[in-house]
């Protein structure tokens, strides 16, 4: 059977609209991905009030966060793209594939991201994907952005993750 061009298309262009979209799902990674690097980021997430009319509400700007190795010592940071820089100049970005919400209240979601193409540079060059789990803390606070008086407020919100970085043997 073959299957006409058109609908092959459209298939693809629906499917990686889900991907984008997706807010919930697995964060599962496939098969043949392998930790290279195991960080713990130490920070905030920085919200920004919309001071919309009747639906203000807090928008996440960015992280702020140090991303430390296991013994604590400093290796890089984390910050807007969402982007991980390591101190020998090592980056990568992320594209959000999927969350789940974390187990501890008032904390952020554990999230899956990709490691997003051409952005990956040093010692990061081979991360396919990213994983931010056991957080704690980070969430939008539940008040101070009520309407247009306070459109353009930011809040820092202290939190902390551990982001596992992932080569994708499978993919090679």
């Amino acid at each position: 059977m073959r299957i006409p061009a058109a609908l092959l298309i459209m298939s693809a262009v629906c499917l990686q609209f889900l991907l984008a979209q997706q807010t919930g799902g697995s964060i599962d990674l496939p098969a043949g991905a392998h930790v290279v690097l195991r960080a713990t980021g130490d920070g905030v997430q920085i919200y920004t009030c919309s001071g919309m009319p009747d639906r203000a509400k807090w928008i996440l700007t960015a992280p702020d966060a140090k991303l430390l190795d296991e013994s604590g010592k400093l290796i890089g940071s984390h910050f807007a793209g969402p982007t991980w820089n390591l101190e020998d100049g090592s980056q990568i970005k992320g594209e959000l594939l999927a969350s789940q919400p974390a187990p501890d209240a008032g904390s952020v979601a554990w999230l899956l991201l990709r490691g997003k193409a051409g952005t990956g540079t040093g010692r990061l060059a081979d991360v396919a994907f990213i994983r931010r789990i056991k957080t704690h803390g980070g969430v939008a606070p539940e008040s101070g952005c009520e309407g247009l008086q306070d459109a353009g407020k930011t809040v820092q919100v202290p939190y902390t993750a551990t982001y596992l970085f992932y080569a994708n043997t499978a993919a090679r």
